[in-house]
C-alpha cells in the first residue's frame, strides 16, 4: 500500500469510525437535544479506533491475505469467459 493510498484509507476509516462513535457518551436535556457532546473525547476515541482498524487493514493487504489486484484479475478472467 502506497503512502497516498494509506492516507486515503485511514481517512475513510476515520470518518466512518466517527459516525460509529458519535452516539456514545453525551448528555441530553428533557427535549432530547444534546447538552454536552464531548467532541474532543469522541475525536480522540475515533482516532484510536481508526488507527487500530487501519493497522488491521494494512496487515491484511501487506501480508497478501487480501489482494485486490488478484481479485480484479479474476473478475477480468470471468468477464472474458462470458
Amino acid at each position: 500500500m502506497g503512502v497516498v493510498t494509506g492516507i486515503i484509507v485511514f481517512l475513510l476509516i476515520w470518518w466512518t469510525s466517527l459516525f460509529a462513535v458519535l452516539p456514545f457518551g453525551h448528555k441530553r436535556d428533557e427535549t432530547g437535544k444534546p447538552v454536552f457532546a464531548n467532541m474532543k473525547k469522541k475525536i480522540i476515541w475515533t482516532t484510536f479506533v481508526a488507527i487500530v482498524l487501519w493497522g488491521i487493514v494494512f496487515a491484511l493487504i501487506e501480508g497478501d491475505m487480501i489482494s485486490f489486484r488478484e481479485m480484479a484479475n479474476e473478475m477480468i478472467e470471468e468477464d472474458r469467459q462470458r
